[in-house]
């Protein structure tokens, strides 16, 4: 059987798309890069065997599905016009966040028009530990019924946590801005509060970028609350772990007894803090060599299945349309970005730098 060809566009991000052909379970073939012909992109092409092409029109007619991860007008590339050549020539495209509402909307004429599937990837639900989180928010919501999120991200995945929610929750509406705390002077966070499907948010958006390094000085990812009444599941880091906790209730019985630890109760004996998977999250080395690939391959594949079945556009850019314009408001909201200008890198602590070895 012929497997699939593949192209990837964008040598930056696009390495995390690259190495999922390095997985054994990825049964997909590398057509080629499509890239500017840097010294990077060319070192990717030897690397992977493939050939590198720097314009659309080089690209063959062989190629069934393409990754784009070029940025559009918001991060100044030209993703989503590679995107819709891409597809006015037949081809798939499975494109990399974000996209500017307006660019959503061409790229679905242009699937449309050309009877193909396009895919928008935020890249993060895929990864592990935030799957397992969704698999188990969507349990959590489905017994009880959801009653706060507690929200804190990174202003470079401000899109993607409301793709994480919108997955985790099954829904997105309601969903909006109520209020915006005052700034404090120099902090990293903007807090507002708000609703998403419906649930009430506490929303903190570290709402500052450094330009000489963009990728960088996050202080998390990912941080993501879902309260019921009966406790709170956590995703502590994007690449984990996974808590539950149960919601703290002193039983009845404890009124009349003498030492509050003779109290029969059954929920007692259950662990406060609880972990769903690992209860380390991942090393940055093992994120990078092995969540991010597993990641991608699996929207690629996923990509690759819709296509076969001749999936509509449709709906999935409605939805994407929809969080991107919510994660506009919010970042209206939060005001202007504020740059900052570090004099040295940060430096990094382990656990074992705050506490002394037993």
């Amino acid at each position: 059987m012929t497997r699939p060809r593949v192209l990837v566009a964008g040598t930056g991000f696009g390495r995390a798309y690259l190495a999922a052909f390095e997985r054994a379970d990825f049964d997909f073939e590398p057509a080629g890069i499509l890239a500017s012909g840097s010294a990077r992109s060319r070192a990717c092409a030897a690397h992977y065997g493939v050939p590198l092409w720097n314009t659309v029109e080089e690209v063959p007619d062989d190629i069934d599905l393409a990754c784009v991860v070029i940025g559009g007008v918001m991060n100044g590339g030209p993703g989503p016009r590679i995107s819709q050549e891409l597809m006015r020539r037949g081809v798939h495209v499975l494109q990399e966040h974000p996209l500017h509402p307006d660019e959503l909307a061409q790229c679905l004429r242009a699937a449309n028009e050309s009877g193909v599937v396009f895919r928008l990837n935020t890249h993060y639900p895929h990864v592990e530990p935030v799957r397992r989180f969704i698999d188990a928010a969507r349990d959590l919501v489905a017994r009880q019924q959801p009653l706060f999120l507690d929200v804190t991200c990174a202003f470079q995945v401000l899109y993607t946590v409301f793709d994480i929610l919108g997955r985790a929750l099954g829904s997105i509406r309601p969903h909006g801005v109520d209020g915006v705390l005052a700034e404090t002077p120099e902090a990293p966070y903007r807090s507002l509060t708000g609703r998403f499907a419906g649930v009430p948010m506490s929303f903190r958006l570290q709402n500052e970028l450094v330009p000489s390094d963009p990728d960088n000085y996050s202080h998390l990812f990912h941080r993501i609350t879902l309260g019921t009444d009966g406790g709170h599941l956590t995703l502590a880091n994007t690449h984990g772990p996974v808590q539950w906790s149960m919601r703290p209730h002193m039983p009845g019985d404890m009124r009349d007894l003498v030492r509050f630890g003779d109290s029969a109760a059954p929920h007692l004996e259950v662990p406060s803090v609880e972990h769903l998977g690992p209860a380390e999250g991942a090393s940055y080395q093992e994120v990078l060599r092995d969540l991010w690939p597993q990641a991608t391959a699996r929207a690629i594949a996923a990509t690759w299945e819709e296509a076969r079945s001749h999936a509509d556009s449709r709906g999935h850019v409605q939805y994407h349309m929809t969080l991107a314009k919510l994660a506009m408001s919010v970042s209206e909201a939060c005001g202007p970005v504020r740059l900052r200008h570090p004099k040295a890198p940060p430096e990094l602590l382990a656990a074992s730098d705050l506490l002394e070895a037993p």
